[in-house]
C-alpha cells in the first residue's frame, strides 16, 4: 500500500454467519464511514453525525440481537450517503442530494459512471453478501425470517413522531402484527407501518431479500433518541430478542 493510501473495508461484514436462529438480521445503515477520497461529500463533520449519514443506535441494537438470538447479522461498512442499501438503485433516494433539508454537494450532478462506481463498490457487494447467506440457508433447508434493523428521527420536516418503535411489513402481516403485540402494541408506543410504509420504489430488503424469496421479512424502526446511548441500545436489543422469541413460539 502506498503511503497515505487509505485501506478501505469491504462493503459488508457478517457476524455469526452460522448462527442457529431462524432470524437473519440486516443493518443496512450501520455506518457513517465515508472514504477520504469523497471529501465528506462536502459536508461538515457535524452533519455526518446526524441521521442523514447513518441510523443512530441501530448497529448496537443489531449486535445485541445477534448475540441474544444466536442470529447471523450483515452490517454495512459505509454511510448511506454514498448509496442507500435499502433502496433500489434507480430510486430517487438511492444517492440523495437532499436529505430532509440538508443539501449534499458531493451527491449533486453525479455522472452515470460515478453513480455506477458506487453501485459496484458498495451496493452490489452488500446485496451479494446477503444473497449468499440466504442461499446457503435455503440449500441447508433452514427456516429463515429476515429482519432489517433501523432507527428514525423523533421529528421529520417539523412533524413529531410519537412512536417508540414501528414494525414495517407488507406481505408478512401475520408475523409483523405478532411482533407488534409481543413488544406491547400501541399502548406501549409500538406502531404498525410507522413512520414509513414498505414500497417497491423505495425499499429493497423486504421486497427483494424477503418477499421475492417467499420469506417473512420486516423492518424494525426504533426512535433514535431511545437507543443513542449504548446502555439503551442494549436494553432494546434484549427487549426485541424476547419479543422475537415469542413470535417463533406463536407462529
Amino acid at each position: 500500500m502506498r503511503e497515505n493510501e487509505e485501506l478501505s473495508p469491504p462493503a459488508a461484514r457478517v457476524i455469526n454467519a452460522q448462527g442457529a436462529s431462524s432470524y437473519v438480521l440486516l443493518c443496512e445503515h450501520a455506518s457513517r464511514y465515508i472514504p477520504a477520497k469523497y471529501q465528506d461529500l462536502g459536508l461538515h463533520q457535524s452533519e455526518l453525525g446526524r441521521h442523514i449519514a447513518w441510523d443512530i443506535g441501530a448497529e448496537e441494537v443489531a449486535m445485541q440481537l445477534s448475540s441474544h438470538l444466536d442470529a447471523p447479522l450483515v452490517c454495512a461498512n459505509y454511510s448511506r450517503l454514498l448509496i442507500d442499501l435499502n433502496r433500489p438503485v434507480d430510486s430517487s433516494s438511492s444517492v440523495p442530494y437532499l436529505s430532509e433539508s440538508t443539501f449534499i454537494p458531493g451527491n449533486a450532478n453525479l455522472s452515470r459512471s460515478e453513480r455506477q462506481e458506487r453501485i459496484d463498490a458498495y451496493f452490489t457487494p452488500f446485496q451479494n453478501c446477503v444473497e449468499r447467506l440466504l442461499d446457503a440457508r435455503t440449500a441447508a433447508g433452514r427456516s429463515t425470517t429476515v429482519i432489517g434493523v433501523h432507527s428514525f428521527t423523533p421529528i421529520y420536516n417539523g412533524v413529531a413522531r410519537p412512536w417508540q418503535a414501528g414494525i414495517l411489513f407488507r406481505k408478512s402481516a401475520r408475523f409483523g402484527r405478532a411482533l407488534v403485540q409481543a413488544l406491547g402494541g400501541p399502548a406501549a408506543g409500538i406502531a404498525e407501518n410507522q413512520p414509513y410504509q414498505i414500497d417497491d420504489e423505495s425499499d429493497y430488503t423486504v421486497p427483494i431479500h424477503g418477499e421475492a424469496r417467499g420469506l417473512d421479512a420486516v423492518l424494525v424502526e426504533i426512535r433514535q433518541d431511545l437507543i443513542s446511548r449504548g446502555v439503551d441500545a442494549a436494553d432494546w436489543g434484549l427487549r426485541l430478542a424476547r419479543a422475537l422469541d415469542m413470535c417463533v413460539v406463536t407462529q
